[in-house]
């Protein structure tokens, strides 16, 4: 039975990945699902960025790198499938115990969020990343703690929720002048400018019913 299991986020320099190399290129932010590795040594990716963008579907067209790209377009975003034949550097750090959750992409650099269990494991992610990109660890906690769940639990809200708050306030959503705009936070979120509206006023709504009740 496993007794600690670490939720980590990586910042990550210097992958020669395609979604990476687009990402510098094109400066579109590009929000990619784990990757799934395949017998004959491809990987299928899935991955979405803004609609409106700077040219990413075509310079991923253009990569030898990149095998039968499909794109659909759905609530201002595009959605991407594609078969791989770069490894990423997530596949080393994955054999070696990270289980990645998702991974972001934006001017060249990544941000990977996942887990791994315990920290000998966790130290042995961050070595083996050492050898090819350069790798920092961003923020760990312990699955279930409470720096994951204390706001959600004390004003009723979901974790998705919860996420879009925070987002929004680290973004400057909330202030005054506004900093940032819906569709900012939703691109940060990894999600529509409509879902992140969604996920505000439903936490929003909770947590004024408890205040005011």
């Amino acid at each position: 039975m496993i007794d600690e299991c670490l939720v980590v986020e990586f910042a990550v320099t210097g992958d020669d990945c395609p979604l990476a190399e687009a990402s510098r290129e094109t400066g579109v932010r590009i929000d990619c699902q784990p990757p799934q590795h395949r017998d004959d040594g491809y990987a299928l990716l899935r991955f979405s960025a803004p609609a409106e963008n700077d040219g990413l579907a075509a310079f991923l067209d253009e990569d030898d790198r990149i095998r039968y790209l499909h794109v659909s377009t759905t609530d201002g975003r595009q959605n991407f499938r594609c078969l791989s034949k770069h490894a990423c550097v997530v596949h080393e750090l994955t054999n070696v115990g990270f289980m990645a959750e998702s991974l972001r992409y934006r001017d060249g650099d990544a941000k990977f969020t996942g887990a791994v269990v315990g920290h000998d494991v966790l130290q042995g992610v961050l070595e083996a990343a050492g050898e090819t990109v350069g790798m920092r660890l961003e923020r760990v906690h312990q699955l279930g703690s409470e720096d994951e769940n204390v706001v959600a639990q004390q004003w009723d809200v979901t974790p998705a929720q919860e996420r879009a708050l925070r987002t929004a306030l680290e973004s400057g959503y909330f202030s005054v002048p506004r900093g940032a705009t819906a569709s900012d936070v939703a691109d940060e979120l990894g999600i529509s400018k409509s879902a992140f509206l969604e996920r505000l006023h439903r936490a929003e709504r909770s947590m004024f019913a408890q205040i005011f009740a």
